[in-house]
Order: C-alpha cells, then sequence, then structure tokens
C-alpha cells in the first residue's frame, strides 16, 4: 500500500466521485480508478463500496 493510493481512498470516501476526487488529487481520473484498484487488490477489499457505506 502506498501513501498514494491512501489518499486516493480518502479523496474517493468524502467526494464519494470518482471524477471529484481526481479533480481534488490533480490526476485523471483512470490514474484514480488504478490506484484505487490496485489498493483493492492488496487488501482483498472493494474500497469503493467502503466508502460509500462509510457515508450512510
Amino acid at each position: 500500500m502506498e501513501m498514494q493510493q491512501v489518499r486516493y481512498f480518502l479523496a474517493l470516501s468524502s467526494t464519494l466521485s470518482f471524477t471529484r476526487a481526481a479533480e481534488e488529487c490533480n490526476v485523471t481520473q483512470p490514474a484514480l480508478t488504478r490506484a484505487i484498484k490496485t489498493l483493492e487488490e492488496g487488501l482483498g477489499a472493494n474500497a469503493s463500496d467502503a466508502s460509500a457505506s462509510i457515508r450512510t
């Protein structure tokens, strides 16, 4: 796990939008998506589902 991936995850969990999270992190949306996917694979979990449940 890299700090960049954690930063992207935090942006995703606060915005609940891959597009807005990418804008906030100054990266393209595909780059953010790839980093989140790598994070998910490393953790063996679906981070985007986790970020959605954090907000509910």
